[in-house]
């Protein structure tokens, strides 16, 4: 009887719910500790084991892994272990990696000598600093060397940031300025040929002349860039590895350089600290393996605040037609599926739809009107951050009709009488009486349209992202917002270092990483979304909300 009663107020349903709930809860968790454990972890920086084997043979590394030896059929199966290390040297030995049996180890150690130097290129070395020049001079050996080495690498990011300002700022002004020159001087042809008695030769001599000083500052720029490479190179430091061979480094080269087992919990905290800033603020270098991932960074919040400019307006104009305006009928009921079901259509269709639609219809008429010039090289009609972000929109303009919509219809009808009798127009109401009320209920939709498109990628791979972008869609350069470039994307930096990179060990870390910032500017984004409805709904919690 009891069971009936109970079956009957259906408490069964409440604790199925409930653990349905709870396991979804602990999924997420589960998901959020191994992302995090082995996305923030590589940052820390391990202790380097120097490994003696029974053949007398010596090899180095950080410790990556421990697994037991699976020998199917013997006594010994999953008994016997073999470890994993990340031995660097790739251009000494080959190879990042190495598996060691723990039978064949005679002795393992922790020198305290031995150091983890990040470079610009083969990933990291590990070995004993021995001797510190300058050009032929050696002014520094043994212990000398390793004393010098923290200085080394301060300067050697002062010399690289002096070169970038060289190379990138100067001379990249230079090239954007003789580029503009370019096509001004092809737009001058293209008038000519379109009225052959325009007279342009004022114009065309100008041009000369601002080529002429452009190029002149070109090349002094080249001779002030050559002088400081030649002077920051000529500084090198020699490792020698443990098994006795040595390998010289510029200065120059140098990203980081620690003594690995000599460093105390603050010294760690302080490199991992210094590795974490890094990755934030750096560009990636080494097919993506190596460096930072701030164009990433960049391009992903710069396509979701476009894309969100763009479907906010689209989708509450066509939700207060639909809700405010449209005669309720068969065709009104049509459109309403229709929208529901382009909500299911797969991304990558909305990815083909962009290409055809936005790329080369929109954005070649655009070159063919705007910049004929500039043919056949396109500007527009090619992939950009533009068209990334509108294709984006199209896929999650669904979402925000609907979560529009229903926020519209859950506005009271007696708000939208009082204004009215008060004398109101009804695009008055609609205005300042109806759209404020909806207005929580619409920054949800705009929430969960954020949330779809800051992880899209398929759309993207043919709209305008790249694997690597040198310049960012904004820069110092008149108009500023280069809507035409290509840009990074954290999700596609996922997809290309974790499935397309040459070196898949280096590259795993690099995926957990970049999986955990893509996740903490999801949640920042909607957190402040979130906050922003919240500070609203309160202000008209008069509504029905």
């Amino acid at each position: 009887m009891t069971l009936a009663k109970n079956l009957a107020r259906g408490e069964h349903l409440i604790w199925l719910t409930g653990s349905a709930l709870g396991i979804c809860l602990l999924m997420i968790l589960g998901l959020l500790t191994v992302i995090l454990a082995n996305g923030l972890g590589i940052f820390w920086p391990s202790r380097i084991e120097e490994l003696t084997l029974v053949d007398g043979s010596v090899v180095a590394g950080e410790r990556v892994q421990r697994q037991a030896i699976p020998d199917p059929g013997h006594p010994d199966h999953l008994k016997k272990h073999r470890r994993q290390l990340k031995t660097g040297n790739r251009d000494i030995y080959g190879i990042d990696f190495r598996w060691v049996n723990e039978s064949e180890i005679a002795r393992s150690e922790e020198p305290k000598g031995l150091y983890l130097v990040e470079r610009s290129e083969y990933g990291p070395l590990i070995g004993e600093p021995v001797k510190v020049s300058e050009g032929p001079q050696e002014v520094a050996t043994g212990p000398a060397a390793a004393e010098r080495l923290p200085d080394l690498v301060a300067r050697a990011e002062r010399d690289r940031a002096a070169i970038k300002a060289i190379e990138k700022d100067a001379i990249g002004s230079v090239n954007y300025t003789l580029e503009r020159i370019r096509l001004e001087r092809r737009k001058l042809d293209y008038r000519q040929r379109q009225d052959p008695r325009r007279d342009v030769s004022a114009a065309r001599s100008a041009l000369d002349r601002r080529e002429e000083e452009q190029k002149a500052r070109y090349a002094d720029l080249e001779e002030k860039l050559r002088t400081a490479m030649e002077s920051a190179a000529r500084t090198s430091v020699t490792f020698r590895t443990v098994d006795g061979k040595e390998k010289e480094l510029r200065a120059l080269d140098l990203y980081r350089a620690y003594p690995a087992n000599a460093l105390s919990w603050p010294g760690r905290a302080a490199v991992y600290a210094s590795r974490l800033w890094s990755f934030l603020t750096d560009q990636p270098r080494e097919a993506n393996t190596e460096g930072g991932i701030f164009p990433a960074i960049f391009g992903t919040v710069m396509m979701v605040f476009l894309m969100s400019l763009a479907v906010v307006p689209l989708g509450v104009l066509a939700a207060l037609y639909l809700r405010e305006y449209a005669r309720q009928g068969v065709l009104v009921r049509a459109v309403r599926i229709a929208v529901n079901n382009l909500a299911g259509v797969p991304s990558i269709v909305f990815g083909v739809f962009g290409l055809g639609f936005f790329v080369y219809f929109v954005g070649g008429a655009i070159d063919r009107i705007f910049f004929p010039e500039a043919l056949p090289t396109p500007t527009y009609g090619t992939g950009g951050i533009l068209w990334a972000s509108m294709t984006l929109a199209l896929l999650t303009v669904p979402v925000v009709i609907v979560a529009a919509e229903e926020a519209l219809a859950a506005v009271p009808r007696s708000m939208r009488e009082a204004s009215l009798a008060m004398g109101a127009t009804k695009f008055q109401t609609i205005l300042r009486v109806v759209l404020p009320a909806a207005a929580p209920g619409i920054l949800t939709g705009l929430i969960l349209a954020m949330a779809r498109a800051a992880g899209e990628v398929a759309p993207l791979m043919l709209t305008g992202v790249v694997k690597l972008a040198p310049e960012l869609p904004l820069d110092g350069f008149f108009p500023f917002f280069h809507l035409d470039r290509k840009f990074m994307h954290l999700g596609f930096h996922i997809y290309d270092v974790g499935f397309q990179s040459p070196n898949v060990e280096a590259a795993k870390p690099m995926v957990y990483t970049t999986t955990v910032f893509l996740l903490l500017i999801v949640v920042l984004m909607n957190v402040t979304a979130i906050m922003v409805r919240n500070h609203l709904r309160e202000k008209y919690k008069t509504s029905a909300f």
